[in-house]
């Protein structure tokens, strides 16, 4: 047993400190970033932030909105082959769209179908996802998916250290998930008591995986979690992610998937974590004897259009441009102090942001 006595942070810890700014105006910054990457030789470019797999927000109705402002949609597990065939009987920009995997023996077994019905060339990203990147198997399944997809962007996850971000980058993935724990709906933290404050594993991956490069380009992290407000997608950025990857926040729209629920003359949506009993049950069929949920149910206010938020989203990432100094979302990191709050002082924020 050894004890870290180093400080680590989360989002709400810390506020960006104000800068001299030679902007006049938001709309001078530039949200749009351009990524080569170390395995694949493809270029992608567009506004880096991705609506997670969960079922909520990986829908093909979402990336049906979500391309046409540049951002990524990574589709849940479930949806079968003959969903996607229908799915791509119209276009869609394959530069926003990621096909999203596990690593069990039926979802490699689905992986490979697409394969085969040339499916998944339709797509720029490919996502191993599994709550626990650390299993030997996940590394294993990892090099074999490379070997059979050596075209594509690989998005391998999910880890919160520097050395398995090494690793995965050094084992075929172009991009490392960033997050154990930190979602609105995942309770792996109070049920394992493992896990990793979120920025602090966000600024310490991002300086593993930018130190790896060859002449194609570097590696590179998402953080995938954890995101309460669009501030938290900026800190996010500031402290070196690349991409952000978010779930709740692109839930309980009009264009989300989910269950409408009325409670006491107000509506709501469904919002579940991909590891909760609703999930295990409903989905995989059964909750094995073994394992115990790490998700959980809640209902998500009736938020309207979708379209509001992007565009508040987009215009706080500006304004924070503005106030920081930086023209290009990609000068973030280099334009960003933070500063440490006390815990008095985000418990005020939050509880007054929620009023």
């Amino acid at each position: 047993m050894r004890i870290e006595s180093d400080v680590k942070l989360d989002y709400s810890d810390v506020l960006l400190r104000p800068k001299r700014s030679t902007l006049t105006s938001r709309s001078e910054v530039d949200l749009e970033r351009e990524f080569s990457f170390y395995h694949s030789p493809k270029i992608w470019k567009g506004v880096p932030i991705i609506a997670s797999n969960m079922l909520s927000s990986g829908t093909f109705e979402m990336a049906r909105v979500l391309s046409t402002y540049k951002i990524i949609t990574a589709f849940h597990k479930f949806y079968s082959l003959e969903d996607f065939q229908k799915f791509f009987q119209q276009p869609i920009d394959p530069n926003f769209i990621c096909y999203t995997t596990g690593i069990r023996e039926e979802d490699m077994e689905k992986f490979r179908a697409l394969l085969k019905a040339g499916l998944l060339a339709k797509f720029t990203f490919i996502s191993l996802d599994v709550p626990n990147g650390y299993i030997e198997k996940f590394r294993g399944v990892l090099k074999e998916v490379r070997k059979m997809c050596p075209e594509h962007v690989l998005i391998a996850g999910n880890v919160v250290t520097n050395e398995m971000t090494e690793e995965l980058i050094l084992s075929g993935a172009d991009i490392v998930k960033v997050g154990i724990g930190p979602g609105s709906v995942c309770t792996t933290r109070k049920m394992t008591g493992v896990g990793y404050p979120q920025l602090s594993a966000v600024i310490e991956c991002a300086d593993a995986a930018h130190g790896i490069a060859n002449h194609q380009g570097g590696g590179l992290i998402i953080a995938d979690g954890g995101q309460q407000y669009p501030s938290c997608i900026i800190k996010a950025f500031c402290g070196g992610a690349d991409f952000n990857m978010a779930g709740s926040l692109f839930s309980g729209f009009e264009e989300s998937a989910g269950k409408v629920v009325e409670k006491n003359g107000k509506k709501f949506k469904e919002y579940f974590g991909l590891s909760s009993n609703k999930v295990l049950k409903d989905l995989y069929g059964t909750k094995a004897e073994h394992r115990a949920a790490e998700g959980r149910y809640t209902l998500i206010p009736l938020k309207g259009s979708l379209h509001y938020f992007l565009q508040d989203l987009f215009g706080s990432l500006r304004s924070t441009g503005t106030y920081i100094g930086a023209r290009k979302l990609k000068e973030f990191p280099k334009r960003a102090t933070f500063i440490r709050v006390t815990h008095q002082l985000t418990t005020y924020l939050e509880k007054y942001e929620a009023e």
